[in-house]
């Protein structure tokens, strides 16, 4: 079954959200970081949180960081994951005073571990 794009983009375009959530899985099975951005600035939260998979999958604190000035929690809580994993204090601190529960959890944990 084909899926025509840009019928799909067009619909999504219009505000049609289940058109910009099927737009987003697509996007994600064919790796199309752009179209993810484009759907993410149009407010699809969907596409956001499938960047945020993606990106820490490949450890890319860049896109992250992105999806979190995009106000994107999941993103958050990914990257204050990553920052634990390598012991980064400094970004775990600045995720906890943005109002990460996770990254102050994590932040924790490193800290009492460290005594």
């Amino acid at each position: 079954m084909s899926t025509d794009l840009g019928a799909l983009r067009r619909l999504a375009e219009e505000g049609n959200e289940q058109a910009g959530d099927r737009l987003a899985d697509l996007a994600a099975e064919r790796g199309d970081v752009e179209e993810l951005k484009h759907l993410i600035d149009a407010g699809n939260e969907i596409a956001a949180n499938l960047l945020a998979r993606f990106a820490t999958e490949r450890g890319d604190v860049h896109t992250l960081n992105y999806l979190i000035d995009a106000g994107n929690e999941v993103a958050a809580d990914r990257l204050a994951e990553l920052a634990a994993a390598h012991g980064d204090v400094d970004t775990l601190n600045r995720l906890a005073d943005e109002g990460s529960e996770i990254a102050e959890a994590l932040r924790g944990r490193i800290i009492t571990e460290a005594e």
